[in-house]
């Protein structure tokens, strides 16, 4: 055995655990009385006594257990896997940012600046006219963006029940349209990946409120036909819903509201470079054109037209509150501060090199790539072999797999996006990964993964008797 962090020998037995050595223990009396009854008190209790160095390398062996972008490439596809720039943290741990939002708008004219500056940025890149900064998360967003199309709709008197959204669609669209009422209009994909107009001009109608659409798609292919399917989605009566998760790709090269979208949301978390928050805290702008701006949340920040400064303000129509304030007022801050440092040419030099980063690898690997020309993803396909046991073996080689058996659209599907981010012998490592486990034994994949903290899981198992307390460990 490979010995390393997860894997060394103790008392000439190999150890799988790195942190059982590092539990010192002591027992004290319990000497104190109690009002508690005898069952539920104890004479002695066992402590943990670790000395300071062993609790520095306690934690510090922990953190290495897990990957990070920080540690290597993390090329999840659909996830927009970016380097968190460290300057963005320090610009949100300013002491000048930590206003509380109850103070007035006299005293938080900083505040409500920025805010309103981020608010012009984002509309500026997605060519909307209006921007809310308020919900909480991606997904927040997208629940925002169609409770928004929602009230347009019923504003206008229109009954409209349904929601069209493409198979391979990422999950949430289904939720958002289900949550805020409507029935979901699973759209199939043509042959070559994009959205089957005939079969999208058969799906609409009088019911239809809006079609939810990713440019590029999921498998990273641009919407060629995007001008008709805007056109027919408007004939309709509907609206045309942008989800932003793919607007890496397009920064300073394209923008939704130029193609016909009315609504989108914006992943700042993909986009602009903010944690990836795994629970929160997140954010997710909403953006819409003119005739949907009246039913953004409130409040919103604008000009003051009679003194100079900003304002909150409440729409005429507001669908109300989706989140406290203004939303996550720190990720806002290191969004805006991205953006700014960035600029236009930095955007777009971002989405250049997101997609050059794409392309470069999926020349480089032996697996087959079913669908192109692609932007800043692909979707490679394991053949007769287990996505999921390739991308175990990947781990193995030091590297972050990509997603695996996702769109569904692609047999064994390997959904891989490098982003901008890494450089060419850091694309190179990844192919290599990639060329290894995809050409490596069965014995090899069944046994992976073989040198990460948890070794490979019965996954069925574990489903349907979940253990979660180390404490169900005992005795084995």
């Amino acid at each position: 055995m490979i010995h390393d962090q997860a894997n060394y020998e103790r008392d000439g037995e190999e150890v799988r655990e790195p942190l059982l050595s590092e539990k010192g223990e002591e027992t004290v009396d319990v000497t104190d009385e109690s009002p508690l009854p005898d069952d539920l008190t104890r004479d002695e209790l066992t402590l943990p006594a670790p000395s300071e160095p062993e609790i520095a390398r306690h934690y510090t062996r922990l953190s290495q257990m897990n990957w990070a972008i920080d540690a290597g490439p993390y090329p999840l596809g659909s996830c927009t896997m970016k380097y968190n720039p460290k300057f963005t943290e320090d610009v949100a741990a300013d002491p000048n940012a930590a206003v509380h939002p109850d103070r007035s708008e006299r005293s938080t004219q900083g505040n409500l600046e920025l805010q309103y500056r981020l608010q012009e940025f984002l509309a500026e890149i997605g060519g909307m006219d209006a921007v809310t900064l308020q919900p909480p998360a991606g997904a927040a967003g997208e629940l925002t963006g169609i409770l928004v199309t929602k009230a347009y709709h019923e504003h206008h008197g229109n009954d409209r029940s349904e929601v069209v959204i493409p198979a391979s669609a990422h999950g949430t669209n289904f939720a958002t349209a289900a949550t805020a009422g409507y029935d979901v209009v699973e759209l199939p994909s043509g042959d070559d990946g994009r959205v089957d107009v005939e079969a999208l001009e058969a799906a609409v109608g009088d019911d239809t409120a809006a079609l939810m659409l990713t440019n590029p798609n999921t498998v990273g292919l641009f919407e060629r036909d995007i001008t008709e399917i805007a056109d027919i989605v408007h004939d309709a009566g509907g609206l045309l819903y942008y989800d932003g998760a793919n607007l890496n790709a397009l920064l300073g090269r394209g923008r939704p509201g130029d193609m016909g979208f009315d609504v989108m949301h914006y992943n700042v978390h993909k986009t602009f470079a903010t944690p990836h928050g795994g629970g929160g805290p997140g954010a997710g702008p909403v953006g819409v054109v003119d005739e949907l701006a009246e039913f953004l949340p409130a409040p919103q920040v604008r000009e003051n037209e009679n003194v100079s400064g900003y304002e909150r303000f409440e729409p005429d129509h507001t669908i109300g509150k989706v989140h406290g304030f203004t939303g996550n007022w720190l990720v806002l801050v290191k969004a805006y501060a991205y953006i700014a440092r960035l600029g236009d040419e930095g955007l777009s030099d971002a989405a250049a090199k997101a997609v050059l980063n794409a392309n470069y690898l999926a020349e480089r690997i032996d697996l087959d790539v079913p669908h192109g020309p692609f932007h800043h993803e692909f979707a490679a396909t394991a053949g007769e072999r287990d996505a999921a046991d390739v991308a175990k073996r990947m781990l193995d080689f030091g590297v972050h797999p990509p997603t695996t058996k996702w769109p569904e659209m692609v047999p064994e599907a390997m959904l891989t996006e490098p982003t901008e981010i890494e450089g060419q012998s850091s694309l190179d490592d990844l192919a290599e990964a990639f060329n290894l486990a995809y050409a490596d034994t069965d014995e090899a994949l069944d046994a992976a993964p073989g040198r990460t903290a948890a070794s490979r899981i019965d996954q069925v198992s574990a489903a349907r008797n979940p253990r979660l307390s180390w404490q169900a460990l005992d005795g084995e």
